[in-house]
């Protein structure tokens, strides 16, 4: 009786449809059974032979936590290596957003390490300039650099990270009038195409001036060299992420294009050598930075991470003796808290000092040496926020940079697989699916006004100690709190020579 009142097509669809459950029933019994004789036959995961089929789950989960702790337990100030409240302003910085708050800060002022900045009775009138004047660098190059903005972006390579970040980094830049480094895999025609400043990093490997070894070729380097947008070299000796060891590109990142731009097979792992072959010891260190200055003409520098000060006093002795000439035009000092790139643990958590030490101890001894003025100091490490780039100014830093700052306000959200091929956001994949989501034209605005926020509030941070502008600030209109919850000046603590 029923049945005859159904329709004959709606018992035709359940018909169909129990006959789809029970196969789909079947096919997942018989997935587990086999799963079940896989697991408890391996040898090499104790969990998964113990508990067949849902020790998998271990797995799954242990993934998966690393997004909830993100959105949901951690703390805004406690997560690593850069907390919500960190990231958050760099979002609302580079969408040019109200970066105001209220009803007081939320940041632990007591703890060890923390940064305060030592406000004037007599404040400095809104009409002073957030900005810096421009500096030159490189006055014995035969073509010097004026440097307009000093907060840069700092080395990315083409292959570490993607073609539309790539683009992105490069239109925002030029727009912004601050220089983009180039990392260590050579030009590519995503950073001319923008239009920036470059300074062109020279890695262990040298791709873009190398033929088929590590060696520096000359030719290959005035090639580079003519390239308009190319206004720097810089010589790196060693990056924050992995003192010691070259850079690192998996495989599976090598596209064509890639290897043909940096002179390697494609396909396969980009390892760099831990040094330059050529560069030995202090003598030869400027020898090499001679060489490339004056092949390019251009002002040439070297990036290293600092762990003593005694190879630095040596430099200095060997620049003394030889003449201010032959000096490096700048020394980018990275700490050794990590960086963007791949790297071992166990040189990414425990070799090199952090920037928090090595900094002072960098431009104290150039001060020590005469040597201050002839050369420029460039911080690069963790350093994404105003009160950082604050601090390192006062220091004595006369440029900032950052990589991953930048890559926040490309849309990075911190999903930690910038080593593999899988990124999110696109920024630092290969894959054309995940490329899609970051559209160049809208990022490069975005990287604009991360610059234009940054150069702003770091001058308000200024005006509020009585310097007129950024680079005025000095060591006594900064405190840092100790271990008793006390503060001391940084005159106080690291007090000049």
């Amino acid at each position: 009786m029923i049945p005859d009142l159904i329709p004959s097509f709606v018992l035709n669809t359940l018909f169909v449809l129990a006959a789809l459950f029970v196969v789909a029933v079947g096919v997942g019994f018989f997935a587990i059974v086999v799963l079940y004789i896989v697991d408890v036959t391996q040898t090499r995961h104790s969990i998964r032979r113990n508990y067949p089929v849902i020790g998998r789950l271990r797995y799954w989960l242990e993934r998966l936590g690393i997004l909830l702790r993100q959105y949901f337990f951690a703390m805004d100030r406690e997560e690593m290596p850069f907390n919500r409240e960190q990231r958050g302003w760099v979002y609302r910085a580079a969408k040019n957003l109200d970066n105001t708050v209220g009803f007081g800060s939320t940041r632990n002022l007591n703890a060890p390490g923390t940064i305060i900045f030592v406000n004037t009775a007599f404040p400095t009138l809104a009409e002073d300039t957030s900005a810096s004047a421009p500096m030159t660098i490189g006055p014995f190059a035969r073509k010097p650099y004026e440097a307009r903005r000093f907060f840069n972006i700092s080395a990315m390579s083409y292959g570490a990270i993607s073609k539309p970040a790539v683009l992105a980094l490069s239109n925002g830049a030029c727009k912004a009038g601050c220089w983009l480094n180039t990392g260590e895999g050579g030009v590519s025609p995503w950073h001319l195409e923008g239009g920036a400043d470059l300074m062109f990093q020279i890695g262990t490997a040298k791709y873009g001036v190398r033929k088929n070894d590590p060696m520096l070729d000359d030719e290959a380097l005035k090639q580079v060299a003519a390239l308009k947008q190319v206004r720097m070299f810089e010589i790196k000796l060693s990056q924050g992420a992995k003192p010691g060891k070259g850079g690192i590109l998996p495989a599976i990142k090598v596209t064509p294009e890639i290897a043909r731009i940096r002179g390697i097979p494609a396909g396969q792992e980009s390892i760099s050598p831990n040094r330059h072959p050529e560069i030995s010891n202090v003598a030869e260190l400027l020898d090499f930075v001679d060489r490339v200055r004056g092949i390019t003409g251009k002002p040439t520098g070297f990036k290293a991470v600092f762990s003593d000060g005694d190879w630095l006093h040596d430099l200095c002795r060997e620049i003394t003796a030889r003449g201010a000439e032959h000096a490096p035009d700048f020394i980018t000092v990275d700490g050794g808290d990590g960086g963007s790139g791949a790297a071992p643990m166990s040189l990414i958590d425990c070799v090199g000092l952090t920037l928090h030490e090595s900094l002072p101890l960098v431009v104290d001894i150039l001060a020590e040496h005469g040597l201050r003025e002839r050369i420029k100091v460039i911080a690069s490490g963790k350093l994404i926020s105003p009160w950082e780039v604050g601090w390192a100014l006062c220091v004595g830093a006369n440029f900032v940079t950052s990589a991953r700052g930048f890559m926040f306000a490309l849309g990075c959200i911190q999903a930690l697989q910038c080593n593999k091929n899988t990124c999110p956001t696109g920024v630092t994949t290969h894959n054309p699916r995940l490329q899609r989501g970051l559209d160049p034209i809208d990022k490069a605005e975005r990287v604009f006004h991360y610059v234009a926020n940054m150069e702003h509030e770091v001058g308000t941070i200024a005006h509020s100690c009585g310097a007129a502008e950024p680079r005025a600030l000095r060591r006594n209109h900064c405190r840092i709190t100790l271990a008793d919850g006390r503060s001391t000046g940084l005159n106080m603590l690291y007090p000049p020579s």
